[in-house]
């Protein structure tokens, strides 16, 4: 099996940035490799969302409210996800999640993922 480990959440002031990072162990790299991988957030009373996917190919997707601001990135031979997040906002407080899945189509779908992290949490003040 896959495990997913976040980290790089923290609390800042609104402005500030942060980096994220989820590193998959256990499986093989062909299946890494066939995996998308993406970071979702939850904030506390809502649902989670999903805030940005990347293929292998390095094709990347956004949820409207972060394009501009954050970009994810990979490195493939450390199987290792990133999620730069700048000027941050109040709103963006939450615990985020990555995420391992098949279909980069369905980006955007929580079904979509076979596996995830336990989370980082992200406090913006």
């Amino acid at each position: 099996d896959v495990q997913l480990v976040e980290s790089g959440g923290g609390s800042v002031k609104a402005g500030e940035s942060l980096k994220l990072s989820c590193v998959a162990f256990g499986g093989t790299y062909s299946s890494y490799r066939s995996y998308c991988m993406a970071w979702f957030r939850q904030a506390p009373g809502k649902e989670r969302e999903a805030v940005a996917a990347i293929r292998r190919d390095d094709l990347t997707a956004y949820t409207d409210s972060v394009k501009g601001r954050f970009t994810i990135s990979q490195d493939n031979t450390t199987k290792t996800v990133y999620l730069q997040m700048n000027s941050l906002e109040l709103q963006v407080t939450a615990l985020y999640y990555c995420a391992a899945g098949p279909l980069f189509g369905s980006w955007y779908r929580a079904s979509n993922y076979n596996y995830w992290g336990q989370g980082t949490q992200v406090t913006v003040s």
